[in-house]
């Protein structure tokens, strides 16, 4: 390739999909959001949808409109918006709204009423994390709110959700209280008079490893990706990020690499630039620590990573200008991979996959191997 390029495997979000689909007790929900944790939102969505997967969920209205526009009919859960998103146009595309306060509900029950067809909604309950979803103190209200819309002709709440925080720890106790708190929210939505359908807790770790918190519907996004929060589970990664060799330089022993003198060359060796940075995605964090795969072989990334590029040490091997190198890859081939880059940064490989900018070129692979570049 001319230029930096991620290119996405959507065989791979395939099988995935499938081994997902057949862990979750009830049905399951391709979340997509963030361009589908960086993979492409209606590429993923599609292959999901075809792969196991009934349903789709976003963050925002404006992601689940995305992909209204796009083509993708399938019903798609939107759970995280401020109370002014455009909820009118939300309602008239048929996206499910989760509602997390009064507040919502009234603005979501207003739109409803200017489009002139009932909003389908999902409670949310805060069951723990003190982030979304309504705190215990505003559910039973809530949920009164939630039936009287719903006997004005409104809304129709079809779901309650909630977030597990430490279903990535199997065994921490607090998943089993979170379990509990979200029975208690549901008990007291039935009390109300409501009668949801799906309830939803689990996300990729909790389907994997605790069937308990099933329910109706699992909600799956990091899976997708081939990510697996919990560690149990070995997934299929997506990703391949290669980037071209722009200059090469002999240089002797000594020489200084990059901003800040980090790094001395131990003895004469050949440097290889990389047009790829931090603001490509690249973790400044991971200087020092991190290698790309060039000519088939491991080789250090020397000196801080700057915005627009990485140097790499080749040692003896002067490598030409044009060559290619892998960034990160499914590892299949010894190449790094984001949990690579995630350990070498001390961060998520959540954070790698979505952190690609938009200066990288991509292309999809789909299952027949069909390349489409964008």
């Amino acid at each position: 390739m001319s230029r930096p390029t991620l290119t996405v495997d959507l065989s791979a979000v395939a099988a995935n999909t499938r081994l997902l689909a057949s862990a979750a007790r009830g049905a399951l929900m391709a979340v997509v959001k963030a361009d589908g944790f960086g993979h492409g939102d209606a590429g993923v969505a599609r292959t999901a949808l075809a792969s196991g997967a009934t349903a789709l969920g976003v963050t925002s209205v404006e992601e689940a409109l995305a992909l209204r526009r796009d083509g993708v009919e399938a019903p798609v859960l939107s759970w995280l918006n401020p109370v002014d998103a455009p909820f009118d146009e939300a309602v008239r595309a048929g996206v499910e709204l989760a509602v997390p306060s009064p507040a919502h509900l009234q603005a979501i029950a207003a739109a409803a009423r200017r489009t002139g067809r009932p909003a389908r909604l999902h409670l949310h309950v805060d069951i723990g994390m003190a982030r979304d979803g309504a705190s215990p103190l505003e559910w039973d209200a809530l949920c009164a709110a939630a039936r009287s819309a719903e006997l004005a002709g409104d809304v129709r709440v079809v779901g309650v959700m909630g977030h597990l925080g430490w279903a990535d720890q199997p065994c921490d106790p607090l998943n089993r209280h979170g379990r509990e708190r979200f029975l208690e929210a549901v008990a007291a939505a039935r009390a109300a008079g409501l009668r949801p359908g799906t309830r939803h807790l689990a996300a990729t770790a909790a389907t994997l490893t605790a069937p308990d918190t099933h329910f109706e519907l699992c909600r799956v996004g990091a899976g997708l990706a081939g990510i697996d929060p919990s560690g149990t589970t070995r997934l299929h990664p997506a990703l391949t990020l290669t980037a071209p060799v722009v200059a090469v330089r002999e240089v002797p022993a000594g020489t200084h690499v990059g901003y800040g003198r980090t790094y001395a060359t131990s003895r004469r060796a050949w440097l290889a630039l990389l047009p790829v940075g931090y603001a490509d995605g690249i973790p400044r964090a991971a200087s020092g620590s991190a290698w790309v795969q060039l000519r088939g072989r491991r080789r250090r990334v020397v000196g801080a990573v700057s915005m627009d590029c990485v140097v790499v040490e080749a040692g003896e091997d002067p490598v030409a200008l044009g060559e290619t190198a892998t960034v990160f890859g499914p590892g299949a081939s010894g190449e790094p991979t984001t949990a690579d880059w995630a350990r070498w940064a001390g961060t998520l490989e959540h954070e790698i996959v979505t952190g690609i900018g938009p200066r990288v070129a991509r292309r999809t692979l789909t299952a027949p191997q069909l390349a489409v570049s964008a």
